[in-house]
């Protein structure tokens, strides 16, 4: 069975000279007796990637990024070695990073604003504050949840890159509470930002909310995970 299409928000896209807009591409596998889906970004040379991602988080050059679905009680605990069997079976070369979540991955949600394009999987059954009482587990944390994938067209340097995570970042909490949650996220939510190397073209100094690309980037999260978590509420 062909995987559903997700409702899509566009807000002025434009294509910059150059480049082409970077989209997730929708995939099917049969894993251990389940159908499961996961999301390829097939960025090819060129680009940088700066994320929480379970394999090839931090900062640095990535030909791919993969959002992959996972069974619901993950038994594994070697989740950065799974997610390079995936990427391997749908042959994926070269460094990339790579998300895992719980959630639903056909139900994922797309946004762009004027080049940006943010992509969201909300799995929300999991949910709290991030100052919480409570004293954290010293295991590993549980897959899934809000994983959050945004594209750029644009270079960013590395002080900017970590700006793009921390604006992303408040504009999901501002749409979770724009759609009645009371919550800023869950334990293992992932953020991933990409954007081209820097070249000819000097990188952008800022990616805050009142900056061009920031404001532009956070108007894409927020619409994506907005959608994806009316769909819960």
């Amino acid at each position: 069975m062909r995987p559903r299409c997700p409702s899509e928000l566009v807000a002025g896209i434009v294509k910059p000279a150059g480049r082409t807009q970077q989209r997730g591409e929708l995939l099917a596998r049969h894993e251990d007796g389940a159908d499961l889906h996961h999301l390829v970004w097939r960025l090819g040379p060129g680009w940088r990637v700066c994320g929480s991602a379970v394999l090839g988080g931090g900062i640095g050059p990535r030909d791919w990024i993969l959002n992959a679905q996972v069974p619901g009680g993950y038994p594994r605990l070697d989740p950065d070695r799974h997610l390079a069997e995936i990427a391997a079976a749908e042959h994926l070369t070269g460094p990339g990073a790579g998300l895992m979540t719980a959630a639903d991955v056909t139900a994922y949600t797309v946004a762009a604003d004027e080049g940006v394009t943010a992509t969201a999987t909300c799995g929300l059954g999991v949910r709290g504050w991030a100052a919480d009482p409570a004293e954290g587990t010293g295991g590993p944390p549980r897959p899934g949840t809000i994983n959050i994938v945004v594209t750029l067209p644009v270079p960013l340097s590395d002080a900017a890159l970590v700006n793009a995570v921390a604006t992303a970042t408040e504009a999901k909490v501002q749409a979770l509470l724009d759609a009645g949650l009371d919550c800023s996220g869950t334990p293992t939510d992932a953020v991933c930002i990409a954007a081209p190397s820097p070249g000819p073209t000097p990188a952008e100094a800022f990616a805050g909310p009142r900056s061009r690309w920031g404001a532009r980037l956070a108007r894409a999260v927020h619409a994506a995970v907005l959608e994806g978590a009316l769909r819960q509420s």
